[in-house]
């Protein structure tokens, strides 16, 4: 979003999956995700379904941890996997990730197609910041889709299709 906002010619079009251009409070799950990875990485797994072993204890969704598993690489001549972003900078990053920068939606706005998919069980994108969202992308439409935070994950065909349907119609 903030680079659709901050150069708009270079972005023809904007999916945003379950955020919204507000500051928002990250759950504890995320707090949680680190230690489970901390966990892995202590380990020293060498396959995917070992740390899968150990991240069922931070969190019971399948779908849920093959997402977080999918930043698990296994570096050059290294036998053991880690994250792909260092989970010390992943951890001290936490407190603002949740931060939108730009104030303001009459400084910034990105008039192009613009589609908000939103997982109704997810607290991220709420009703009321809907017309924040139309000041900031007044070409914006709006598609719900019945599952948590991790739309990609939880809905994987639900998603394709809401995307799908959102770039053949805007052209």
């Amino acid at each position: 979003m903030t680079v659709a906002l901050r150069s708009p010619s270079i972005v023809g079009a904007l999916i945003s999956v379950d955020n919204a251009p507000v500051d928002a409070i990250l759950k504890s799950d995320f707090a949680n995700y680190i230690q489970g990875m901390k966990r892995i990485e202590d380990a020293q797994v060498t396959k995917q379904f070992e740390a899968d072993d150990i991240l069922k204890q931070y969190e019971k969704s399948l779908p849920i941890r093959q997402f977080l598993l999918t930043n698990l690489i296994r570096p050059q001549n290294s036998k053991f996997l880690q994250f792909r972003v260092p989970l010390r900078t992943l951890a001290g990053a936490l407190d603002n990730m949740g931060d939108f920068p730009i104030r303001d939606p009459d400084e910034a706005r990105f008039e192009k197609p613009t589609l908000f998919i939103r997982g109704t069980e997810s607290h991220y994108v709420a009703d009321d910041v809907l017309p924040l969202i139309g000041r900031f992308f007044p070409r914006f439409e709006l598609r719900d889709i019945a599952s948590g935070h991790w739309v990609i994950s939880e809905k994987p065909e639900e998603f394709r299709s809401a995307v799908v349907e959102f770039l053949q119609n805007k052209n």
